[in-house]
């Protein structure tokens, strides 16, 4: 896998997993785990040079 796919994967992935946490309430152990890979997502994409200004709508 080329970096340019991995990335679009890793964005693709953040996109979905904001969706879900939308979905879920704030309190329930499956919105802290997905909270958990939120993290890891933002950190990857940070390092990695995007600007998460318009991806982030959980902005937590």
């Amino acid at each position: 896998m080329s970096d340019k796919e991995l990335m679009q994967k890793n964005i693709e992935e953040f996109a979905r997993l904001q969706d879900y946490m939308i979905d879920t309430e704030k309190e329930s152990a499956a919105y802290r785990k997905m909270k958990r890979r939120y993290i890891e997502l933002k950190v990857i994409l940070t390092s990695s040079g995007v600007n998460l200004t318009e991806l982030d709508i959980i902005k937590e």
